[in-house]
């Protein structure tokens, strides 16, 4: 499991673009038309590209009214470069384990915070790693292959908490699920934004 996340980290950084997104985030956080024109591409090109540095979780993202600002995973690019360094030089498993075991305390440290014994979210939370596990436990108790209508999503949504207009547009933003013609549907586990933490 570990060796497929080096591989995708390394994946993620096997684009000239990519590359250059990252080193102008280094110097903080910008929104996808600054990137675009400071790289002289489409908004769209630097869509695609930030999709594939999320997927990475080399990059977070904070959506403010209609404009998404993306800023650097500083923690996760340190982390899979020493990770990366482990596996070449010592096969250090024992290393790597511990990634997996200090992602499980993290998921269920986040857990236990956010939700009440009743299994209701407290409240929605802003940081986008602990916000990945909430929507990822919420979804994983949606069927998939099932087709649910806006209305649907809405109640199931509601079960957990009251605002699910909110938590409805994250579900799409990070690829949980998707939507056509109101009907929702659980994307692949593959496609899910993953902390990777």
């Amino acid at each position: 499991m570990q060796l497929d996340k080096v591989v995708n980290y390394h994946k993620a950084l096997a684009d000239p673009t990519r590359i250059k997104i990252l080193i102008l985030l280094a110097e903080g956080e910008l929104n996808g038309q600054i990137l675009a024109g400071k790289l002289s591409v489409t908004p769209a090109t630097i869509t695609h590209h930030a999709a594939k540095l999320r997927e990475a979780s080399l990059i977070n993202e904070r959506r403010d009214k209609n404009t998404i600002y993306f800023s650097l995973n500083h923690y996760f690019i340190k982390n899979s470069a020493s990770a990366t360094e482990n596996l070449i030089y010592r096969n250090d498993k024992g290393g790597l384990t511990s990634m997996e075991d200090e992602h499980k305390r993290i998921k269920e440290s986040v857990i236990k915070n956010f939700f009440t014994n009743e299994g209701k979210l407290k409240n929605i939370p802003v940081q986008l790693k602990k916000k990945l596990i909430v929507l990822e436990l919420m979804v994983s108790k949606l069927e998939m292959g099932r087709q649910y209508s806006e209305k649907e999503i809405n109640e199931f949504i509601k079960t957990f908490h009251s605002d699910f207009a909110t938590i409805r547009r994250e579900f799409i933003m990070h690829q949980f699920m998707y939507r056509e013609n109101q009907i929702y549907e659980l994307n692949p586990q593959e496609m899910w934004a993953k902390t990777n933490q």
